[in-house]
């Protein structure tokens, strides 16, 4: 959903790679600068961002901005659980719940862009009935919903 015009940015971006450091040194792992940079990059605001729009903003920063140095950026915040790939934006958004791998789902707004990170509880228990119903061994599990924020319809 939208954020509102006063929200904090820059926090979230601390935390996001606050979050990221203390998650690479419990883990013997290095965020480089790269990382770091691709990862504010994702948390500047609420709305995925593919590979590919990544690519100007790192090379103005003076990094390789080959599209294989960010896509090893990315598979490295993924795998570290900093963030998700929305499949059917193909981009990325920053991970409310770092560092362990948990059911992922969104709600992507049609109008604005922003994605909101689905309660972990909600898609587990809906994982779980299906596992019941369906009496199969769901491996994963994302979702994603799209549609019209609050802040849009208003």
């Amino acid at each position: 959903m939208s954020q509102s015009h006063d929200h904090d940015h820059h926090h979230c971006i601390h935390t996001a790679i606050d979050r990221a450091r203390s998650l690479c040194s419990e883990r013997g792992l290095r965020l480089t600068p790269i990382r770091q940079r691709v990862l504010e990059l994702i948390w500047q605001n609420h709305q995925p961002i593919g590979a590919y729009d990544l690519l100007p903003q790192l090379a103005e920063d003076g990094f390789n901005s080959a599209p294989p140095t960010v896509y090893r950026a990315l598979d490295f915040l993924l795998e570290l659980g900093v963030v998700h790939r929305i499949s059917s934006l193909n981009a990325f958004i920053g991970c409310d719940h770092p560092g362990h791998q948990h059911p992922t789902g969104f709600f992507v707004c049609q109008g604005c862009g922003n994605a909101t990170e689905l309660p972990i509880d909600a898609i587990t228990a809906l994982s779980d009935s299906l596992t019941a119903s369906l009496d199969a061994d769901i491996a994963t599990c994302n979702i994603e919903l799209s549609g019209t924020c609050r802040d849009c319809r208003n």
